[in-house]
């Protein structure tokens, strides 16, 4: 299926590693141009020295997404550089665990400036651009929100937010054409998802537990599936689809996490 997306301008926060570089990887592939946009040049340059070597063309903006004056800096400068901007993936954020019994205040509404409020920003920066254009609005967000996890109140607020966001956007835009989807992610393997791992005692037992809850194939999802449905939300092959959050999870969030692996049931 041709999605496209060539040549489109797609900015993608935290776009230099996990779930943010599996999205720009599969959007160039698709000849789309995305445009990195993370706190850290070093992440930023590789990621696109990634694609560029694959073929495929990226642009990389350092920005500290925290600090509002960066994210007005950090639209301008893609807009300014090729003059047009027909998506944006806000994706960057981090489970803090900035909970309920062991948070506070300043903890919780600094959570929510790294986790929610840079995805309202992003958005309204790149408003003008994305009229003109017609573009799209994808927002990741988090099974936290739906399903609680405990010990994390701050990230699972800021992911309620962005889901009612995404709806709220998606009202707000329809007479501009800009269509708003959320993309939920439940359990994927990244370069975080990794480290806390490696927290643990007992980093695989605890991984073949977390998997053996997942239905559909009892395996972690894949950056590189739920870049694929980034891609096609964000494309025209999408065109009355708005206002949706969609799971990318293997059944994670909606089945019943209880049911027994194939494995287990052969053993039966």
């Amino acid at each position: 299926m041709n999605l496209h997306l060539q040549n489109k301008v797609i900015i993608v926060t935290g776009g230099a590693k996990g779930i943010g570089e599996g999205i720009c990887r599969v959007l160039a592939a698709e000849g789309a141009i995305p445009a990195v946009v993370g706190r850290n040049a070093a992440d930023n340059a590789a990621a696109v020295a990634a694609i560029e070597k694959s073929g495929g063309q990226a642009f990389a903006v350092q920005a500290e997404l925290s600090d509002t004056a960066e994210v007005k800096k950090a639209v301008e400068t893609v807009a300014a550089r090729f003059g047009r901007i027909e998506g944006l993936v806000n994706n960057a954020g981090v489970n803090d665990g900035v909970g309920l019994q062991n948070g506070t205040t300043e903890q919780f509404i600094a959570s929510l400036r790294k986790n929610l409020t840079h995805y309202f920003e992003m958005a309204q920066f790149c408003l003008p651009y994305l009229k003109q254009s017609r573009g799209a609005i994808v927002n990741i967000s988090s099974k936290t929100a739906e399903t609680g996890q405990g010990g994390t109140s701050a990230y699972a607020a800021a992911n309620g937010g962005r889901n009612a966001l995404t709806r709220e956007w998606a009202v707000e835009l329809r007479d501009d054409g800009i269509r708003v989807n959320a993309l939920i992610v439940a359990e994927c393997m990244t370069p975080l998802y990794k480290k806390y791992l490696e927290t643990l005692d007992n980093p695989a037992e605890v991984l073949a537990q977390i998997q053996e809850r997942i239905p559909l194939g009892s395996r972690m999802t894949t950056s590189e599936e739920i870049a694929n449905m980034v891609a096609f939300l964000l494309s025209d092959c999408s065109s009355h689809t708005t206002g949706q959050l969609i799971h990318v999870d293997g059944g994670y969030v909606h089945l019943d996490r209880a049911l027994l692996s194939n494995a287990h049931r052969k053993n039966l």
